[in-house]
């Protein structure tokens, strides 16, 4: 058995692993420990469902803990748990799903633009849907009254704080956004009390994002974090979660609907904002319009 488990880890088995990853969790089950026999379980009777579930997520289906499910990942081949759900969705989604939802490969042109228009619509009203109005009433309030706000991502979500400046730029709060993670961890640490951080992350498992956020919240600062799952790693660190439609499975990452949900989320926040201080924010608006006036035809 000890031999079996080392050529768990070379590199060949590690590869045939990747692509056979069910044949290989159903021929190593007996060996699994009870608690990873249950993760085994809920993996091959839940397939589709796992490759959007977050690990706390899979351990709590599992009735177990979040580092046994790391060690089952580990057992299998692979160096994480999103390295594990990667590979068991090239295995389960066909290659037109893994680019959008459910278009089809003999979808017409006219078929697939409705298509990726409904899944659009779908992610702002499954947001709203989602929104818990208490929770954004906590975020305007903590916004009105920040000395400085911060917006940590990375990826596709880094361009989404970047927007986020902009939006929150122009009626005059001061903010700032963050990608490059060395930069986030020290921008983060100039933090206090009053201040906001503010981490985009759908997946709600970006190590740079919430290894920030928690240097943020050492240093004084509220947390807020937009991610689509209740239950991950950013929520045990945030103050305040704000839920995020179009959930991404693996070979998914940065689609356009999961950054429009994140958008929705942050322009109900800024337009509220605006509306609660319309003098400040006509002014801030009016200043930031002609700052860049001549640079337009």
């Amino acid at each position: 058995m000890a031999g079996h488990q080392e050529g768990l880890s070379s590199l060949g088995t590690a590869t045939i692993l990747k692509t056979n990853t069910l044949l290989q969790i159903q021929s190593l089950t007996p060996s699994f420990t009870k608690s990873e026999q249950k993760v085994a379980s809920i993996v091959l009777q839940q397939t589709d469902s796992v490759i959007y579930s977050s690990v706390i997520d899979l351990a709590e289906k599992a009735g177990v803990g979040e580092t046994t499910v790391l060690r089952f990942c580990r057992k299998i081949g692979f160096r994480g748990y999103q390295e594990f759900k990667l590979a068991l969705a090239q295995e389960l989604v066909t290659p037109a799903k893994n680019l959008h939802g459910e278009v089809g490969e003999n979808d017409t042109l006219d078929i697939l633009a409705q298509k990726v228009t409904a899944t659009n619509q779908q992610a702002v009203g499954d947001t709203a849907a989602l929104l818990d109005m208490g929770q954004v009433e906590r975020c305007v309030e903590l916004l009105q009254k920040a000395g400085s706000i911060h917006f940590y991502g990375v990826g596709t979500s880094a361009v989404t704080a970047q927007d986020a400046k902009y939006a929150f730029m122009r009626i005059g709060l001061r903010v700032d956004a963050m990608s490059e993670s060395h930069l986030q961890a020290m921008a983060a640490a100039t933090l206090g009390p009053g201040d906001v951080a503010i981490g985009l992350s759908v997946s709600g498992s970006t190590k740079d994002t919430i290894d920030s956020l928690k240097v943020a919240k050492q240093a004084g600062a509220t947390i807020i974090c937009l991610t689509h799952y209740r239950r991950s790693p950013i929520t045990n660190v945030a103050d305040i979660t704000l839920l995020t439609a179009a959930q991404e499975g693996p070979l998914q990452g940065g689609s356009l609907a999961a950054k429009i949900a994140q958008l929705h989320v942050l322009d109900v926040i800024c337009t509220t904002l605006a509306m609660r201080n319309k003098e400040k924010a006509l002014m801030y608006k009016e200043r930031t319009a002609k700052a860049v006036l001549e640079r337009k035809y």
